[in-house]
C-alpha cells in the first residue's frame, strides 16, 4: 500500500473531487444496512461509516485506524462483521484474492461488503494507460467491475447492487475539470456513460443455511381467526 502518496493525492484538487463524490455514494449505500459491527478497511482520510446505523464501527489500515493491520490479514474473528467497506483496497493490494477471502471469513451470513474501485473502462482508466507518471493512483492495478463480480461469485457472494461516480475527466487542473462538471449530472441520470469509480455491493450467502427473521409486516391474530369448538360439551348444552 502507498499510504503516504495516497494521503497527499487525496488532499489535492483531483483527490478532493474523488472524496466528495465517493463519500456521497458511501453515505447513501450504508444507511440501510443493519447489524452490530461494521469495519472500514483502508482509505481512512474519509469517514465512510458516518451515516451507518450499526452501533459498533471501527476502521483499520496498515498505518492508521482503530486497528493497524494489512487488509490481507485482518485480526478479526470469523463471522462477526455485518458490514465491511473496501474503498480501493483491492487494486493496491499485492494479493486482492486474499483480501476478499478475509472479508468472507469475518462477515456473518447475510453480511454485506461494499467495494469501490477505479474503472479501467473509463476516462480514468485511459489516463492510467497513457500516464508516464506512476504515482498514486495511476500505479494501481485497475480491476474491472465484471472481474470483481466473478471473484465474489467464487467465494459464495451474491451481488445485490452497483453504482458509479466521478464521470468528469481526471484533469489535475481545476479549471479544466470544472468545465466537465455537467457530466456528473448526466451520469447520475443513469446515462450509459462509464464513471471513473464503480461500487459493488454484495451479500455473503451460506449454502444450506436459512436465516429466520421476524415478519414485522405480519398482521396480529384476529379474534375471528381463533379456532372455535366444533361440538358442544355437556356443560355447554342448554337445558331444554
Amino acid at each position: 500500500m502507498t499510504t503516504e502518496n495516497q494521503h497527499q493525492w487525496l488532499q489535492g484538487d483531483l483527490g478532493g473531487y474523488l472524496r466528495e463524490h465517493e463519500q456521497a455514494v458511501f453515505d447513501r449505500l450504508v444507511t440501510d444496512v443493519f447489524g452490530f459491527n461494521a469495519v472500514q478497511v483502508g482509505m481512512l482520510e474519509m469517514d465512510l461509516l458516518r451515516n451507518c446505523r450499526i452501533p459498533f464501527v471501527f476502521r483499520t489500515s496498515d498505518a492508521l485506524g482503530d486497528i493497524r493491520s494489512a487488509p490481507e490479514f485482518l485480526p478479526i474473528r470469523e463471522n462477526c462483521i455485518d458490514l465491511a467497506l473496501l474503498p480501493h483496497a483491492l487494486e493496491f493490494s499485492a494479493n486482492p484474492h486474499q483480501v476478499l477471502r478475509e472479508v468472507e471469513r469475518i462477515l456473518v451470513p447475510e453480511g454485506h461488503v461494499v467495494i469501490s474501485g477505479f474503472n479501467p473502462l473509463s476516462l480514468w482508466g485511459l489516463k492510467r494507460m497513457f500516464s508516464k507518471r506512476k504515482d498514486y493512483p495511476w500505479q494501481g492495478d485497475f480491476l474491472s467491475q465484471p472481474r470483481i463480480k466473478d471473484w465474489l461469485a467464487l467465494l459464495g457472494f451474491e451481488v445485490v447492487g452497483w453504482d458509479m461516480a466521478c464521470y468528469a475527466p481526471p484533469f489535475s487542473n481545476l479549471a479544466w475539470r470544472t468545465r466537465f462538471d455537467f457530466l456528473d449530472s448526466v451520469g447520475r441520470s443513469r446515462c450509459p456513460l462509464p464513471g471513473g469509480v464503480y461500487f459493488v455491493i454484495a451479500k455473503k450467502r451460506v449454502v444450506g443455511m436459512r436465516l429466520i427473521k421476524p415478519n414485522w409486516n405480519k398482521a396480529q391474530l384476529k379474534p375471528s381467526l381463533l379456532p372455535a369448538p366444533t361440538q358442544k360439551s355437556d356443560t355447554q348444552k342448554k337445558k331444554t
